[in-house]
Parts: C-alpha cells; structure tokens; sequence
C-alpha cells in the first residue's frame, strides 16, 4: 500500500528509510514545541493549551504534507509568525489574542484560495528576489532581539533605548553557555543540537533552583482554553486588523515560497526548468494548517526548513512527514517536561535561529542601491520598530521610490506597486 501510493521504489527509497528520516526532521525541529508555547503564553494564551494546539498543528500539518503533497516537508508553528503573532499583533497593537487567532484564520483562508488560482505563482514571481532576502533576514534579526533579551544581554535603557544587562546574573550567564553548546553542536553537524542545548540549560537550573520540574510524562493538557476561541469579527473590523491579515498571507506565502523550492531542490525532486511538482497542493495542504492552528489556539504552521535534514538523510516522499506527525503526537504526553523548560533555555534557541536566518543576506546584489537598500531597511526597521509588518511595508515604500528615482519603472512589477501602496496607506492611517 505504501509502495502504491508513495512510490518509493521510484524514488529510491523505502520505509525504514523515510522513517528514520522523519526522525532526524523531527529532532531537528523538535524546539518547536517548548518555544512556541513560551511565544503562544506571553501572548495571554494558557501555556497547556498552547503545547497541545502546538504540538496538535504540527502533527495535522505534517500529515497533510504527506497525504496530500506527498511531500517530505514536515510542518509546524513558523518562526517569526509566531513572534509576529505575539509581539507585534498582542503586544504592539494591543489586541486581545483571540482576535490575532481570527487574523490567522482569514490569513488561512486567503491562502487556500489563492492556492486554487495561477495568482500564486504571479505573486511569488512579482516580487522581487531582494525583498525576499530582506524580509527573511528581518525575520531573523527579529528573533534576535527577542532571544538576547531573553537571556538577558540586552535590558532597557533610559538614555540609550537598550544597553548590556548584568552578565553575572546566573540565568544569562546558563543562557550564554546554551547558546555556545547549541552553536558548537550544530557547526558539528549534530542535528538535535538545539533540543539538547534547552535540555541541558535547563537541567543545570535544577540544583541552582531555577528550573522547577514539574514531572516527565502525563495526559496531555485540556485545550479547551483555546480551542475555538478565535474572534473572527474583531479581525475584520478592527482597526488596523486587515493590514494584520493581510501581512500573516504574505509572511506565509514567502515562508512556503522559499521553503518548498529550497527543500525540493534539495531533494532532487524539482523539475529542471525549476518549477516544483505539486507546489499548488503543498500550498494546499499548508493553508489547512493555518486554518487549524487558528483554531486550535496558535499562529500560523508552515513548512520547516529543518526537513533538509531528514531530506538529507533520505527522506524523499510523504511518508517521512507522516512519520514526523506520529511523533509530534507522541510529544503529547511530555507536556510536564516541556512546559518545565524556562525561558533562558528557550532564548538561545532564538539567537541561533536568527542567525541561521540572516544568512540571506549573503545573496543581495550588494552592487545595486536600488535592490540592497530595500532590502536592508526591511531587515534593520523589523527589530527596531519591534514590527515585521512595519518592516515589510517600509521596504516595498522604499523599492518603489529607488526604481522611481533611477528611470527603472519598468522594474516595478504590479505586486510591488498594491503592496507599496497599501504600506503607505496603513501608515497614514496609523498616523
């Protein structure tokens, strides 16, 4: 039945094979599970409820990657939507979380029905490749900022916005000492290096009294307080609120765009004109993610960019994915263990994704003003502004008036004209 349907004998590969890939895809992103709930919590969102919904999305979406697409690209709560979702939507507007989970579940929809259409593939073509860098840099700055506060090397400062907090207090200094680890075990080519870095921090908590551990297995926890509870009304008629929607679609349309052709690539599984098979019912399948999550209880799920590790160890069907499902399911019954884990054992885990993430700078065309400089304002305004949406919109405003300045309409596809427009839009309403 396997064979049948996955075609794996075609593909060179077997069962045993896209199992222990899916084993390695899951070690590799298996910090999901204890950072997202931290994100979900600051937002206002029971820290049970969201392990579950987290671990409920990931497994769901993993799933439907590999039913649906046939895909080895496993799925969870993305990085960066999630602090989108709780730090600039709940944190910055000040909306009640309900309501951010009803911008994901319209972001969702949107997304399932551009997913049906050719609009897809004009929209991810439209815009332009210096943006894209910019925006997942950005993203990854970001998370930078929120993973050096939560160590505690960067505090308010009165005189300077932001200064050097004290390194001798005993949770940035474990902190500190997770980072190294997770940094040297990952440069070792250790795939689960982030997930033994939070463990280890945290287990160095315990005889210092900074980690309670409140036991290792259990039922998992009720989702009741945040299953169903998004506000779908609010979303719509809120102020501010459909710029909100409208960023989650594009940040998800960018994350998917990026993920599915790198990770295809890598699997050798794109076609040689450079198009990917399947990408409309991976961007299906990822849509009906977002849906669920949003009901659930948490932000957006999209394809992981860790799948390359279970690609890399032969993963080539969606067989690996649903075995990445199956153990997210497992990860149900750890709930003690992982909502044990504090938050300096989690935040480095932040920095280190974010740097993996700044890597797209790398590929600017750093001899052309008008590609870089867009591109670097998006990144620089996200941290700064402490907003990806502010960030995204800033950078499309100053694209279009580089090719204005230099002659170079011509170079201003449509997509960049309506998003530049809407940016400038919701700042003159912002005031």
């Amino acid at each position: 039945m396997l064979e049948r349907y996955f075609g794996l004998a075609a593909l060179g590969s077997s069962p045993r094979r896209e199992g222990l890939a899916g084993l390695a895809t899951f070690m590799t992103m298996a910090y999901i599970i204890v950072v997202n709930p931290a994100m979900m919590s600051d937002a206002g969102i029971d820290a049970g409820a969201a392990f579950v919904a987290t671990c409920l999305s990931a497994a769901i979406g993993s799933a439907m990657m590999g039913l649906w697409a046939r895909m080895p690209v496993a799925m969870a709560p993305g990085m960066g939507l999630n602090a989108f979702f709780a730090y600039t939507v709940v944190g910055g507007m000040g909306m009640p979380w309900q309501v951010a989970l009803g911008a994901v579940f319209l972001s969702g929809l949107l997304f399932f029905l551009v997913s049906l259409t050719r609009f897809r593939e004009w929209l991810i073509v439209a815009i332009p490749m210096s943006m894209k860098l910019g925006i997942g840099a950005g993203i990854g700055l970001f998370l930078g900022l929120l993973g050096l506060r939560g160590m505690g090397i960067v505090v308010d400062s009165t005189a300077t916005l932001v200064t050097l907090g004290p390194l001798s207090n005993p949770t940035t200094l474990l902190s500190c000492l997770g980072f190294l680890l997770m940094a040297g075990l990952v440069a070792r080519g250790i795939s689960s290096g982030i997930v033994i870095g939070i463990l280890v921090v945290a287990a160095l908590g315990i005889p210092l009294g900074l980690t309670e551990i409140r036991g290792i297995v259990s039922m998992p926890p009720s989702l009741a307080p945040s299953f169903f509870q998004l506000d779908i009304w609010g979303a719509l008629t809120l102020p501010g609120m459909p710029a909100v929607v409208f960023t989650f679609f594009l940040l998800t349309l960018l994350d998917d765009a990026g993920t599915l052709i790198a990770t295809t690539h890598r699997a050798g599984l794109m076609r040689p004109d450079g198009t990917v098979p399947g990408l409309g019912r991976a961007l299906q399948a990822n849509s009906g993610g977002a849906v669920i999550g949003a009901v659930l209880g948490t932000s957006t799920a999209v394809p992981y960019i860790e799948s390359a590790a279970g690609i890399q160890a032969g993963g080539r069907s969606g067989l690996t994915a649903l075995a990445v499902a199956a153990l997210f399911l497992a990860a149900l019954f750890f709930a003690p263990l992982a909502t044990s884990i504090p938050a300096f054992a989690t935040a480095p885990a932040l920095l280190l994704v974010a740097g993996m993430m700044a890597q797209s700078l790398r590929d600017l065309d750093w001899d052309d003003v008008t590609e870089y400089l867009p591109a670097m304002i998006t990144a620089l305004a996200m941290p700064f502004t402490f907003s990806i949406s502010t960030g995204v919109g800033l950078g499309f405003v100053v694209y279009v008036v580089l090719k204005l300045a230099t002659g170079r309409i011509a170079q201003i596809n449509g997509a960049v004209w309506v998003l530049a427009a809407l940016s400038v839009l919701e700042f003159a309403l912002h005031g």
